[in-house]
Formats: C-alpha cells, structure tokens, sequence
C-alpha cells in the first residue's frame, strides 16, 4: 500500500497509527522508521506492561494477530515476547528481521527523527507502572514531545498527578455525555473516533479549550473533510 498525500492541512497535525502501518508492520521498527522519514507530527504507539515489570510495544492484549507465536503479553516476560517472531509485512510467513521492541527503543526512534511521540497506556496499570513509564520517557526523551493517550481514564488521572504540565488525551470511540466536563476536570484532550466528530461538536469542544485528536481516519476526503472543520490531530494508518 502507498501512502495517501494531503495537500493544505492547514493547523491539522497528521499522527502515523502504530508507526506508519499502511506500509510497514504496526509497531515495529520498519513502521517507526517509515514515519520517522516522512512529514507527518507525531507516532502513536501502544505500551503493554510485561509479567516482569517491563514495558513492551504491541497493541494487542495476545501476539497471535501479529506473531507466530500466541501468548497472552501480560503475562509474558519481555525476553519470551522478544522471541516471538512476527508477520512479514505481506502476512507470507514470519520474520528474525523484526522484534517486539522496548518502549526505550521506540523512543530512541522518535528521538532520532524528532517526532512527537504518542503513547497509548494499554490497559489499567498501577501508579508504580505509570510512575516508571513517566520516568522512562523524562529519560530517554523531551516530556514536551510527548503526548500520553489512554482508554483508561485513571491511568490519565495519575499521569496528570505525576506530571501536572503533560499534554494527556483521553480516548474513546463515542462523544459522550458530559465528555467535556470530564475531559476539563484534568485538563486532558480528547482522541475519539473519527466517525463521531461534526463540525459542530468541534466547535464545541474547541470553545472549551480542548485539543481535539481523532483515530483512525485512511482516506483523504474523511481527512480533508475534518481538516475543513478544523481538527487538531489526525491520526491514520496511511495518511500522511
């Protein structure tokens, strides 16, 4: 698959989903990299908490969809997952060339490019996890490069006690009830599914001061049409 190239994004800020994942494999190297050497804002990733304590990248809770081998990743210690070999990019067999990396090694990356980096807290976690995360990234990269992302919204409550100036987004796949008062009670954005946004819920959220960021939007008139009503973040497997 190439790339789909839209022209007068104007204030839109493009984040390529699980690296840029149209081309390469989701969250590996291969997909960092091809975001990393494309103009897009930012690279979303996802970060597991493995049975030993450490942090993985890997977006499903199992490596079967993406792995030869099926094991439950929380349960799991990093160097069995690291073992795991994964899909070739065609999904014709397996490959040694691409591993389940660290969330050190994935910031390496986005260093290395200068990217935004866009972390999605997997899960509910401990303030012990959220804590070490915090100081993984405040090590290995600028906070101010970073934007934490989670369905969980304790996992953003402790975030923001640890880190009180960090740019947090809560995700979620509808607009819901009292979503603002929610989302202004801790200062978070909002990434929400792209098909739940208009015009006019934009303007809403935007009134009250909310940076808004959207997932997973792959062609260039749904992009467009969002970048017309004037979305902050648009995050796409192949959009750029």
């Amino acid at each position: 698959m190439k790339p789909i190239f839209v022209e007068n994004k104007g204030n839109t800020r493009i984040v390529s989903h699980r690296g840029l994942s149209g081309v390469e494999l989701e969250n590996t190297l291969a997909a960092f990299v091809a975001a990393g050497n494309r103009d897009c804002f930012g690279v979303e990733t996802d970060v597991h908490v493995t049975a030993d304590g450490k942090y993985v990248i890997i977006h499903d809770d199992r490596t079967g969809r993406v792995g030869e081998i099926d094991l439950p990743v929380e349960e799991s210690t990093f160097a069995q997952l690291r073992e795991v070999r994964l899909l070739e990019r065609d999904g014709k067999g397996y490959t040694d060339m691409q591993k389940l990396l660290s969330l050190q090694e994935y910031l390496c990356v986005m260093r290395r490019y200068e990217k935004t980096a866009v972390i999605e807290l997997k899960n509910s976690m401990t303030e012990e996890h959220i804590a070490n995360i915090a100081r993984i990234c405040k090590e290995e990269y600028d906070l101010s490069k970073i934007i934490f992302i989670s369905f969980c919204y304790e996992n953003l409550i402790v975030m923001r006690k640890l880190l009180p100036d960090q740019q947090l987004q809560y995700l979620t796949g509808m607009y819901e009830d009292g979503i603002i008062e929610k989302l202004n009670k801790y200062g978070l954005g909002l990434d929400i599914e792209h098909s739940n946004l208009t015009k006019e819920r934009i303007d809403e959220l935007h009134a009250a001061g909310i940076v808004i960021n959207c997932f997973t939007c792959d062609t260039a008139e749904r992009a467009k049409e969002l970048i017309s009503w004037g979305v902050d973040m648009i995050t796409s497997n192949i959009v750029l």
